[in-house]
Formats: C-alpha cells, structure tokens, sequence
C-alpha cells in the first residue's frame, strides 16, 4: 500500500520524498487498517460475549453513537451518530456491545442504507427480540467537499424490526426517545 500512496503523491504532482510527506505513506497505510477494521471483527462473536437472560420486556435504548465511517463510492468520511434500540425476548446484550457493533460495521467501506441495516440484522440474528431499531443520522463528505457541495446536509436512515415495524405506539415512543422529548 506504502507504493500506491507514493505513486498517488506524484499523480498529484507532490514529492513524496518530501519532508512532510516521507512517512505519509505509512501513515496512510496506517489509517486505511484502522478505518477498515471492522472487516476482521465478528459482530455475532461481540455480540454472543455479552448475553444475559433477563425477564426484562421493556424497550432498551442506546442512542447518540457517534460513528465515522467510509463511504464506498468516493472512500470520503461519514461522520454521524447511530441509535439502537430493541425490545428484549428472554435476553438482553451488555450495553457496551451496542456501540461496538455499531463500529463494526462502520469501520468499513459503506453505504448508510447498508449500515442501518447490518446494525438491526446482527441484533436481530443475535438475541431474536421482540423488535429491534436503529436510526442512523449522517453527514456525508462525499456530498460536503465535492460534488453537490451542500454544507451541513444530513441523511437520515431507519431500520425497522419486530414491534418496531408493526406497532405505532412503541415506534413513536423510539423515535420521542431519540428526538429528546421523551418525557416532556
């Protein structure tokens, strides 16, 4: 990868043995293990780590998840946050796994359709709940720095599961959760 950096410096018209730039292809290099890492980490292993029974039939909710993520069509940053919930059927998941499965699929190359959709199926396939959630909200910089230029735009995904998807009551009560006016 070191190589290919390099020969992208001089297609850019930079000196790649300059000095700010002698060590950027290993940087780089670096930086592409860490944004695609996701791809070496089972989300089902994560998630089978930290299963409890529990009588519990209430919904669960982990919301403003920051993520950053790659996008695959111009490999530029999504940077947004993920909300998860789900209604338990026996089983509840140790709250930190949430947020890592969520790393694990936006540690990747993506599409947020795609990502919404992988972060409710691997709870789903995980602990088989009553309804699972996610909502995804996102800034795009693929759309930011090129292309249509448009600053601060977001992109909002859902994925809907079980009661989520069938019952109004308990989908308005997500989404009153994660807007912030649960309660008032």
């Amino acid at each position: 990868m070191e190589n290919e950096v390099k020969k992208i410096l001089k297609y850019l018209g930079e000196d790649p043995s300059r000095e700010g730039l002698i060590k950027t292809p290993q940087r780089v290099q670096k930086a592409w293990e860490f944004l695609c890492s996701g791809y070496k980490m089972d989300p089902k292993e994560i998630l089978q780590s930290a299963l409890f029974t529990s009588s519990n039939d209430e919904m669960v909710v982990v919301k403003d998840i920051e993520l950053y993520s790659t996008c695959e069509h111009h490999m530029l940053p999504i940077i947004g946050k993920a909300h998860v919930a789900y209604i338990p059927n026996g089983k509840v998941i140790g709250l930190s796994k949430i947020p890592r499965v969520v790393d694990v699929y936006a540690r990747r190359l993506q599409i947020q359709e795609q990502l919404t959709e992988q972060i409710a199926d691997a709870i789903s396939d995980a602990i088989d709940p009553k309804g699972v959630a996610v909502v995804i909200d996102a800034r795009h910089m693929c759309m930011e720095m090129r292309g249509v230029q448009k600053i601060c735009s977001t992109t909002v995904t859902s994925a809907l599961r079980g009661l989520f998807k069938s019952d109004r009551k308990t989908r308005d009560e997500f989404m009153s959760i994660i807007s912030g006016s649960f309660g008032k």
